[in-house]
């Protein structure tokens, strides 16, 4: 599974200020512009949910690779999660994110010093199932323990995502731009996890919380502006 960084998220402020600081608006604002940028960039299409799917949409990062390549990104639907890094804040959002990750062959970096691995099902499954945990560490966990907590999380996320066979995943079929695609399903107390491969190659994940991943369909992005 490759690793890539973010490039930035357009994620809420963790509540809203009666009167916010002019700096920190202006840096939410520049935030949001980078992540749209780096859609715009992307060589690959983009996924979400499809039009029957009438909530809110929403731009959630993207992910590049060591030569500045975009390689995968995440769009939101419906009510934007919030980060909880005081333990505060409601549980009970409805929400599900869709990351689409581009279909790439092992290849050098840009400057040759280095490899990149393959891209595959795997890719998005770990992406989708550290997203999730980004949003969903227990509310009454301390806050001194939630970084070994998130780390033992996202270790036990990264193997089994490495084991799609195995027995924490069932099999769904969801449609993807009208043709049924089967993905890799599994639900925790924190959500659900998906992950497949479309029809032209691209992997998709997807988790969410709140919403039934069972009636869920995707689609091609065809305008940006919807989420923006």
């Amino acid at each position: 599974m490759e690793t890539t960084s973010r490039v930035g998220t357009a994620g809420p402020a963790p509540g809203p200020t009666p009167s916010p600081e002019p700096a920190a608006s202006a840096g939410v604002e520049a935030a949001r512009r980078q992540v749209a940028d780096g859609f715009v960039r992307a060589a690959f299409p983009w996924y979400g949910l499809d039009a029957a799917f009438t909530g809110p949409r929403w731009l959630m990062q993207v992910g590049v690779s060591a030569d500045g390549t975009v390689q995968h990104g995440t769009t939101g639907h419906g009510e934007e999660p919030a980060i909880r890094p005081d333990g505060s804040g409601p549980d009970d959002e409805r929400f599900a994110a869709v990351v689409t990750v581009a279909a790439s062959p092992v290849r050098r970096t840009g400057d040759g010093t280095g490899v990149l691995d393959a891209t595959s099902v795997s890719s998005a499954a770990w992406l989708a199932g550290s997203g999730l945990l980004a949003y969903t560490w227990p509310p009454q966990l301390d806050h001194a323990l939630r970084d070994d907590w998130l780390e033992q999380q996202t270790e036990a996320a990264f193997a089994l995502a490495d084991d799609l066979g195995g027995p924490e995943w069932t099999t769904l079929s969801l449609p993807v731009d009208g043709v049924p695609v089967p993905f890799h399903y599994r639900e925790s107390e924190f959500g659900w996890v998906l992950a497949g491969t479309t029809a032209g190659g691209a992997h998709l994940g997807a988790y969410g919380r709140g919403m039934s991943a069972y009636g869920l369909g995707f689609a091609v992005v065809e305008d940006l502006a919807a989420y923006t």
